[in-house]
């Protein structure tokens, strides 16, 4: 009896009651206390990684000035480019004129195939809203753009004045290339049957005349004149076989050509 005053005595003297001795107990059985700092190094941990992330996407003018100065810094060495495995380590290169020179080198290139592209999509879309296919085609080769017109749409058999249907359809036509400034070719064709007249007395000559009226009405609607060209291959240039009704056909043709070298040539002036 004595001894249990005591402990309660004792008790007294620590300022401790016989509750508070229970919540001790309970709080030593949860979760420690550096469970705390360690789920807010976590936290901290995870944001960190999260800005790292988000600061990773970098714009690619960005990039290209960052690079530019790190250049300027160091002379001649170079900064491996955005997705390299070579991270940061440098490597020799040649001087940076260089880039410059072979960027001047391939952007007339993609300039001339862009002009190209233009032309084909403007004429194939006035062969479509004109109801044109089989009479008017349009493509791009090794030569440059290319726009076929069929001789039925144009001429008269052996004939070189351009009907009223050939005349509205090369006004449309004339619209389209007014609205660019390169050096034009029209050249006739014919098939291999030949003609023998007062007017023409070969093939040559009819083809040439053919692409001269064609020349001469162009400048008629507004098309440059020191644009225009004019050439007679007569059936020395087939693109079917004269050997049928069909390829003949094909073979007796207008082209209006944009060569490459010439629209270049515009382009380097």
């Amino acid at each position: 009896m004595a001894e249990e005053n005591n402990n309660s005595e004792e008790e007294k003297s620590f300022g401790l009651s016989e509750g508070d001795v229970q919540d001790s107990d309970n709080s030593s059985a949860g979760a420690p206390a550096w469970m705390a700092t360690f789920a807010d190094l976590v936290t901290l941990l995870m944001c960190f990684f999260v800005l790292l992330f988000a600061m990773s996407t970098i714009q690619e003018e960005t990039f290209k000035e960052l690079v530019q100065s790190l250049r300027s810094a160091l002379g001649v060495q170079t900064i491996p480019e955005a997705g390299t495995r070579e991270g940061l380590v440098m490597q020799n290169a040649a001087p940076e004129e260089e880039k410059p020179e072979k960027e001047a080198v391939d952007e007339p290139g993609a300039m001339i195939q862009k002009e190209i592209k233009d032309i084909v999509s403007d004429v194939n879309e006035l062969v479509m809203f004109n109801k044109l296919a089989g009479m008017v085609d349009v493509k791009e080769t090794e030569v440059g753009a290319v726009i076929t017109i069929s001789d039925v749409l144009l001429f008269r058999t052996g004939e070189a004045e351009i009907t009223e249907e050939g005349l509205e359809i090369l006004g449309k036509i004339a619209s389209v290339l007014k609205q660019f400034r390169y050096p034009i070719e029209i050249a006739g064709h014919t098939d291999n049957v030949p003609i023998d007249t007062t007017r023409f007395p070969s093939n040559w000559e009819l083809s040439s005349r053919r692409a001269t009226e064609v020349v001469r009405y162009l400048i008629q609607t507004g098309v440059e004149p020191r644009l225009l060209s004019a050439a007679g291959y007569a059936s020395f240039r087939p693109v079917d076989t004269n050997d049928t009704v069909d390829g003949r056909a094909k073979n007796r043709r207008v082209e209006i050509i944009y060569r490459r070298e010439a629209i270049e040539s515009t382009l380097n002036q």
